[in-house]
């Protein structure tokens, strides 16, 4: 006896049962994630940014961030650039727009960007857009208040900052909100109560962190535990080829102990990464200290460092030349090599600038183990973890 479905041709049996799966390979479900579902324009406007990245072996990817559930891409755009006084609006506009179209779905602020400007400019921008707003996520980061007096991390400030941003912004919601610095004037236990009040409101669906220190990390987390708050997601972390450490040795921990994600920011290590070298001190950071970012001296060397680092950027420049990428392409697309990573920041004043470093995604498959041990040796600073010592032996 036959089972009547045994009747039925093969072309039938194809266009009538849903297309299903193979279940041998995570990366053949991403494939057909959407088999059988709306696909929206949205996933047809990133799968054709796909197509096009394919014939250089690469393509933009997305990922859970933390181990939250929100998927985010493995490169978002960093507005501290985009939105700064020198850049005219258009620009920006034209920036923001043609960071979505390249699929990029995050965009990351802070209350303290121009002066709560770039929150102003976004929101008008979102307004004139007609995205959904499932197709994007806006991060902003709380501490940094325009104001002096009203820095810091006390439940006022936190509640009034992200109420500000929200008005700012024109949102119903902020997607993730950063703690921009931790605050040893107040408790932890305000603070992860305050955010936890925020998340309940509706103000924002989730929290992470930025420049914390480990401890410091764990410390807020024990105390969600404590005392049933939201954990946060993710930790913003300074990582470049000159700055390795932290996101290298104690954050993968993180994530594997408490879910904690890594999100990078300055790949290009805040300019000293560039083609165009004056007197051993990048152009991009001249630039910098005359627009007021003076913070950022202390990035620059001078002496014999300085010469260290022409040196490293000669070579780094002849490996990228056999890449036939840019340095900052090469630096971007190393970042990005790090497994542990869940997504890193860029940005540009310039179209072309932001294009040009979406363009490192094809410079990734490149980046071969013969090339990353030649990497290493030009860099000569792989982090290495401290030799324990007992207390007995220390004394």
């Amino acid at each position: 006896c036959k089972a009547p479905f045994q009747n039925i041709d093969e072309e039938d049996m194809r266009e009538d049962l849903p297309c299903r799966a193979p279940i041998a390979s995570l990366d053949c479900m991403e494939e057909f994630q959407g088999c059988g579902d709306h696909v929206s324009s949205r996933s047809e406007s990133q799968a054709i940014v796909s197509r096009q990245s394919s014939s250089a072996g690469a393509a933009l990817k997305y990922k859970p961030l933390g181990k939250s559930g929100l998927r985010v891409s493995q490169l978002g755009l960093g507005a501290w650039v985009t939105f700064s006084p020198g850049v005219p609006d258009e620009t920006a506009e034209a920036i923001v727009t043609a960071a979505y179209d390249a699929g990029l779905n995050f965009f990351d602020l802070s209350e303290a960007y121009s002066n709560g400007r770039a929150e102003l400019q976004l929101g008008q921008l979102l307004k004139k857009k007609t995205w959904g707003r499932t197709s994007y996520h806006v991060m902003t980061k709380v501490y940094w208040n325009v104001k002096g007096d009203e820095r810091g991390l006390s439940r006022k400030h936190i509640i009034e900052s992200v109420k500000a941003s929200l008005e700012r912004l024109q949102l119903d919601y902020i997607d993730v909100v950063i703690i921009h610095r931790a605050d040893d004037m107040c408790p932890m236990e305000e603070v992860v109560r305050a955010m936890s009040f925020c998340i309940d409101q509706g103000w924002t669906m989730y929290w992470g962190t930025a420049r914390w220190s480990p401890v410091e990390i764990m410390e807020a987390w024990t105390n969600c535990r404590q005392f049933n708050c939201t954990t946060p997601i993710v930790e913003q972390s300074e990582y470049h080829m000159f700055c390795r450490g932290k996101t290298e040795l104690y954050l993968p921990e993180m994530y594997n102990k408490i879910g904690v994600g890594t999100m990078a920011w300055s790949p290009l290590t805040l300019g000293l990464i560039s083609e165009k070298m004056d007197n051993g001190v990048p152009v991009f950071t001249r630039q910098s200290f005359k627009q007021g970012y003076t913070w950022l001296k202390d990035k620059s060397s001078n002496g014999d460092d300085a010469r260290r680092h022409q040196n490293r950027l000669r070579e780094l420049g002849a490996l990228a030349e056999r890449l036939n990428c840019t340095i900052s392409q090469l630096s971007v697309a190393w970042t990005l090599k790090n497994e542990n990573l869940h997504c890193a920041l860029v940005g540009g004043t310039t179209v072309n600038q932001l294009l040009e470093n979406i363009a490192a995604l094809q410079v990734v498959p490149k980046l071969t183990t013969e090339v990353l041990v030649e990497l290493e040796r030009i860099l000569d600073n792989k982090p290495v973890r401290p030799v324990r010592i007992s207390t007995l032996a220390a004394r």
